[in-house]
């Protein structure tokens, strides 16, 4: 009998076991399906995150490219170009529709016989810098070596995405340093100090950046002290922000093709007062700088040797960097 008993008790201590294992293993079934769906919710919660932050980013982006489209948006392109005539301050350098010549004579002289290159920039413009740091350098090289004349169009409608006037304050140390310093490559030199990448500031990023600092960037690039500190912030605000609201509304700075087609952005490049369409670059596998050169009818070993003059000469069509014509 006292066997019985005992098998009895050792069945129902086996039973107790083999439930609590059971119950023990369901609990963890549970616990791990409860943290798979927190972790598939936090999942969630990020991408959306991630996606909201892209959405803004891209937002920035195209805020930074797209120049001031409604700026007098009432007004004519000839209306606007008359208001901008207006201007009592303009800058001595700038041509009557805002350019101003770097060439290898100096500032505001040309070189006879070689292509003019036009670009459409803002000092906060982030595919500005994207386009100066990849193609400055050569740019540089080609004016100095006397095969292009450098065509520059400050601009200052960026001056929405920055807390201090940013756009405004640099193209105006531009324009003053530029009436004083005639060095190309003192002005050049200073543009690519501006767009470095460890010096120009994110679009809507809040960075603020004193006089000084600006300053100190022409500075770098071999403008004297005395000049770089009595360059103004403030003299041509007013020539600027008519700029801002002619170049907008010139149909030759349009886009040609891709998202943007009939809005101008920066930066626009135009050669021999042609629309080169950058846009192009991506179907033929071309950085800026590459299909630049191209453009221009040169080859990598030709930028900067002097007497190398460009094919298209001083009339010519840039050259596809797609069809080679």
């Amino acid at each position: 009998m006292a066997t019985k008993a005992n098998n009895t008790k050792q069945r129902k201590t086996r039973a107790a076991r083999r439930a609590a294992e059971e119950a023990a293993a369901r609990a963890r079934a549970e616990q791990a399906a409860k943290e798979r769906r927190q972790q598939t919710i936090i999942g969630a919660i990020v991408i959306a995150v991630v996606v909201v932050l892209i959405a803004i980013a891209g937002i920035a982006i195209w805020r930074s490219h797209v120049a001031a489209q409604d700026s007098g948006s009432n007004l004519t392109v000839d209306q606007a170009y008359a208001k901008l005539q207006k201007v009592s301050d303009k800058p001595s350098i700038a041509d009557e529709k805002g350019g101003i010549v770097v060439s290898q004579q100096g500032v505001g002289e040309k070189t006879d016989g070689v292509p003019t290159v036009e670009v459409y920039m803002d000092f906060m413009c982030s595919g500005c810098g994207n386009f100066e740091r990849a193609s400055g350098a050569t740019l540089e090289k080609l004016v100095e070596a006397g095969q292009i004349n450098l065509e520059l169009h400050p601009m200052s409608f960026g001056d929405t995405w920055s807390p201090d006037k940013y756009s405004t304050r640099a193209a105006n140390l531009l324009l003053t340093i530029a009436e004083q310093d005639k060095d190309p490559s003192h002005i050049l030199g200073f543009i690519q100090n501006m767009y470095a990448d460890d010096f120009q500031p994110a679009e809507n990023s809040g960075v603020k950046t004193s006089d000084d600092k600006m300053r100190q960037q022409a500075i770098k690039a071999g403008v004297s002290k005395k000049v770089a500190n009595a360059a103004s912030v403030d003299k041509y605000t007013a020539w600027l922000d008519a700029i801002d609201t002619y170049n907008p509304k010139r149909s030759e700075l349009f886009n040609v093709s891709g998202s943007y087609k009939g809005q101008m952005t920066t930066p626009t490049v135009r050669i021999n007062g042609n629309y080169w369409d950058m846009n192009q670059l991506s179907a033929a596998g071309m950085t800026s700088n590459e299909g630049l050169v191209a453009a221009l009818g040169l080859t990598d070993d030709q930028v900067g040797v002097e007497g190398q003059l460009p094919s298209i000469g001083a009339s010519g069509k840039p050259i596809s960097v797609t069809t080679g014509k």
